[in-house]
Parts: C-alpha cells; structure tokens; sequence
C-alpha cells in the first residue's frame, strides 16, 4: 500500500512538472516534422496557436487555400514563408507581425509528437 501511495505522488508530481514545463491549449499544434533542420537553425519546434487564430477567422480563411488540411501534409519551411506562403500569407508586416523574430513561433520546449515515415512501396511482382 506504501508503494502504492508513493508511486500515485510520484506520478501526481510527474504530470504537474509536466503541464508546467509545456502548456498548449486544445487544438494546437506541435510542428516538429523538420526537427533536423530546426536543430541545425539552433531553434525550438514550433506550436502553432490554433485556437487563437480559430476564434479570429473562419475555417476558410486557411483551409484549404493555404493549408492542406492533413497532418503533415504541408511542407511548411521558413523560405516559403518568407515568400508569402504559408504563414507568410498573413504575417507579412501588413496583416500581422513579420516573422522576424524566431522565438515567437518556435517557442514549444514540450514533446514533439512524432510524425509517420512515408509508406514504402514495393513493386508490383509480374508473373
């Protein structure tokens, strides 16, 4: 029962730390697909505030025009955002701040959640 208790405190403390050390809000989002390059840019992943931009704009404004509505899908970099792609459509100096200041976006010290290899296709054998 001793045990018990103090795996529960242990645990309780755990997830305390945790939340402290990472906070997002329900449905943002973790960009950590490029965590190589991110790396060698000496920069965090980015998390994407989905909820406040959410409670800003329509859906529409950026789905499906700007981005692909799938995990993964869009290869978000910082030339294309640079180039007005992206989020470079809105944070352009005009519509919202210039993405001039790294830390504003990649900012996330948390868990990055992994991301899927590509399927491997295998040729089809002939007969």
């Amino acid at each position: 029962m001793k045990r018990m208790v103090i795996f529960a405190s242990l645990l309780i403390i755990a997830v305390i730390v945790a939340v402290e050390l990472c906070h997002a809000e329900y449905g943002d989002i973790v960009l950590g697909k490029k965590m190589e390059s991110m790396q060698k840019a000496g920069v965090k992943p980015v998390m994407f505030p989905h909820w406040f931009h959410r409670i800003r704009f329509k859906c529409k404004v950026c789905h499906e025009d700007i981005f692909i509505l799938q995990r993964g899908a869009n290869d978000i970099n910082m030339n294309a955002i640079m180039n007005g792609e992206f989020c470079g459509k809105c944070h352009n100096g005009t519509i919202a701040w210039e993405p001039l200041y790294c830390d504003r976006c990649h900012s996330w010290g948390g868990p990055v959640p992994p991301y899927a290899t590509a399927p491997t296709t295998t040729p089809a054998t002939t007969k």
